[in-house]
């Protein structure tokens, strides 16, 4: 996604934490992501989530995950990540930033 966003400045990622059931600490670090204290704070803690860090919880009163997790059940999405194009498609699993620059064009 930074690969992308750094070719295509017209391009954004809108990011949704679906946490898996057989990540047993996973919906605690979604937590403790949405319930980050500042705007830039969730970024920073979601990257170092990917780098295998410890990050620090957080606690506040949200139906956000859960709300994610009934979402992307009733679209059928099983695994992470699942990327929804602009038209509608949706692809499980990664892709190289070309092929996702293709989806968003319409040329795939």
């Amino acid at each position: 996604m930074k690969k992308v966003v750094g070719e295509r400045k017209d391009i954004s990622f809108f990011i949704k934490l679906f946490p898996l059931a057989i990540h047993k600490e996973a919906y605690g670090k979604a937590k403790s992501i949405i319930c980050a204290a500042s705007d830039s704070e969730p970024m920073r803690l979601l990257e170092m989530t990917f780098e295998k860090k410890a990050i620090p919880r957080n606690e506040c009163a949200t139906k956000e995950i859960d709300a994610t997790i009934q979402q992307a059940q009733s679209l059928g999405i099983t695994g992470t990540p699942t990327l929804i194009f602009p038209d509608g498609r949706m692809h499980s699993g990664t892709l190289p930033s070309g092929k996702i620059i293709e989806y968003v064009d319409g040329r795939e």
